[in-house]
């Protein structure tokens, strides 16, 4: 059975940090490509940050540039969010998601696997 889950939201200020973590379980963790999504209050799901198979390649939704960082540890079956100078826009339950092929995708229906998603919210 394959397990996504995310920890390490919580309610921060503006301009302040949150590092987010997906943990794997039940899947071949080296062979998928990971993705993190968020979903703000009201609004649809929306690409946020994606990183290959290998960590390699990295991309970002013009809105996380400069300012996320997705990283990945497959010897742990984790992927990370490092989230800097957050504003009040990146308030939204986040969710990592798992793609079996090498690079990823900014859809949301190219994704295999969701976790149940971490509430960040930043107050100002």
């Amino acid at each position: 059975q394959v397990q996504l889950v995310e920890s390490g939201g919580g309610l921060v200020q503006v301009g302040g940090s949150l590092r987010l973590s997906c943990a794997a379980s039940g899947l071949k963790f080296g062979n998928y490509a990971m993705g993190w999504f968020r979903r703000p209050p009201g609004k649809k799901r929306e690409f946020v940050a994606g990183i290959s198979w290998s960590g390699g390649t990295t991309y970002y939704a013009d809105s996380a540039k400069g300012r996320f960082t997705i990283s990945r540890d497959n010897a742990k079956k984790t992927v990370y969010l490092q989230m800097n100078s957050l504003k009040p826009l990146d308030t939204a339950v986040y969710y990592c998601a798992a793609r079996r092929a090498g690079f990823g995708s900014t859809l949301t229906n190219a994704y295999d696997y969701w976790g149940q998603g971490t509430q960040v919210t930043v107050s100002s």
